[in-house]
């Protein structure tokens, strides 16, 4: 699989440019691990990802619920933050497997505390500060991230840095 994509996010509209991106190349559905430290930029991505697939609601992170749905235009997107998950058997019990649809976008905060419960992601997202700023770096780790890379890599993200 690819190297993946790096970018400079040198700010909070950055980080949601590059989500909005990264939405509009996912419409057809994929599995999405976010990570990095508290406070990183993973939900800010999440928001853009949304924003891109034209919700204009507010977005907060699931933190206590484990997951958000959002029906958009065509797509449904779960947004799941598991870092409060005191056992990965608990998404046994909120059936997990439900959410995994082909065609459903899942992004997945701290993919970690899933264990072996979660589908194999076909992109995984590590964001991390650099001084006053983030970089992410997008892997594409299936064949499906592959396809999702070549939109990606298609696109004008010159609003974005890449590195």
């Amino acid at each position: 699989m690819s190297e993946g994509l790096h970018f400079a996010l040198a700010d909070e509209a950055a980080t949601e440019a590059l989500g909005a991106e990264l939405g509009r190349a996912c419409r057809g559905g994929a599995v999405v691990y976010l990570h990095g430290d508290l406070g990183a930029g993973k939900t800010t991505l999440c928001r853009g990802v949304l924003r891109g697939l034209g919700f204009i609601g507010a977005v907060k992170s699931p933190t206590y619920t484990l997951v958000e749905p959002y029906e958009l235009d065509g797509i449904t997107v779960f947004h799941f933050d598991l870092y409060r998950l005191a056992d990965p058997a608990e998404l046994e019990y909120m059936g997990i497997r439900d959410y995994f649809a082909p065609e459903n976008l899942c992004l997945i905060e701290w993919p970690e505390k899933g264990e072996n419960l979660l589908p194999s992601a076909d992109i995984v997202v590590d964001i991390q500060p650099v001084r006053d700023s983030r970089s992410a770096l997008l892997r594409f780790v299936s064949a499906r991230g592959e396809l999702i890379a070549n939109k990606l890599s298609a696109k004008n993200t010159s609003n974005i840095s890449q590195l």
